[in-house]
């Protein structure tokens, strides 16, 4: 046996777990939704092979995907990005605090901590368009009150400051990535006469553009994978709270919370459509792949440039 096939050998042997791992949780799960997707299965008898037909009937007649698909983009662009900027000015205010920083960064990090479903059930009823205090403080203040989970104008938007709220895991992450950036840094810039904002964005945002990089790819990751809330805010907001016998559609108001996650679960526990639920799903990953190898791409050019 030879030194390189040993060397080889040993590498396989350290890899192995990972390899393992690697095989049966992604290797093997890709390929077979990759086959169910061309196949007609419903769980309960062998999978019937029938080519395209999934991929035409949830690309072409199946309603709710466009609308889903439209729902999802516009959550990983406009909710990742406010999640993003604001974790980055709360950790840039609570690293400037002087005095009560502790009290400040607990508050900040606390909704971080609410459970999906109570944080949700709790902006629902306080965004409620009839009785909930946020509208009542609106209206006495002259402002026009929205119907947020009740109008499909304004139910995303309204998701978007349910994420914004729980924005302490980001805050945590940017507090300690400008607490590493030399002061020198910030001294040299004021000697030579930089405003605040030249500060942010010719010494801060370079220092910490890593991390920067990190709170995108993992927020776009997270929005891909958004399920709980929406699903939770439109059976609350449309009154089907729970129940045997009751039937919810989600995506309630007019679709505008339907998100491609839903349509799995929907297509494949629901209707018992497993390939179709395939197709979604296999969407999603490319999709997933595709923002994050963009991300990536515009991030190693970035630091490239840097």
């Amino acid at each position: 046996m030879t030194t390189r096939t040993r060397g080889a050998l040993r590498t396989a042997a350290f890899l192995s777990p990972w390899l393992v791992g690697f095989g049966l949780f992604f290797a093997y799960p890709l390929a077979a939704t990759a086959y169910f997707s061309l196949t007609h299965y419903d769980g309960f008898r062998q999978p019937v092979f029938n080519g395209l037909e999934n991929w035409s009937y949830v690309l072409t007649d199946y309603p709710a995907f466009w609308p889903a698909m439209g729902n999802t983009l516009w959550l990983v662009v406009v909710m990742v990005s406010c999640r993003v900027v604001f974790g980055l000015g709360v950790g840039l205010l609570v690293t400037r605090i002087k005095r009560g920083a502790g009290v400040f960064r607990t508050l900040f990090y606390l909704p971080y901590l609410a459970p999906p479903v109570a944080a949700t059930l709790a902006f629902v009823f306080l965004l409620n368009p009839g009785t909930g205090p946020v509208n009542s403080l609106l209206e006495g203040a002259g402002l026009p009150a929205p119907g947020w989970f009740n109008d499909p104008d304004w139910s995303k938007p309204a998701l978007t400051a349910l994420a914004v709220w729980g924005v302490g895991d980001l805050m945590v992450i940017f507090m300690a990535a400008l607490l590493d950036v030399p002061r020198e840094r910030y001294e040299a810039a004021e000697l030579d006469g930089a405003s605040a904002w030249q500060r942010l964005r010719y010494v801060t945002l370079p220092a910490i553009s890593p991390v920067v990089l990190f709170a995108v790819v993992t927020g776009v990751i997270q929005a891909m994978q958004y399920y709980t809330q929406p699903l939770v805010a439109g059976k609350v907001a449309s009154g089907v709270i729970g129940g045997s016998g009751q039937q919810f559609r989600p995506g309630y108001p007019e679709d505008s919370t339907l998100t491609l996650p839903q349509l799995v679960h929907d297509l494949g526990f629901q209707r018992f459509d497993y390939g179709s639920a395939c197709v979604v799903a296999l969407v999603l990953f490319a999709l997933s792949m595709a923002f994050t190898a963009l991300l990536m791409r515009r991030g190693g050019l970035l630091g490239a440039g840097g």
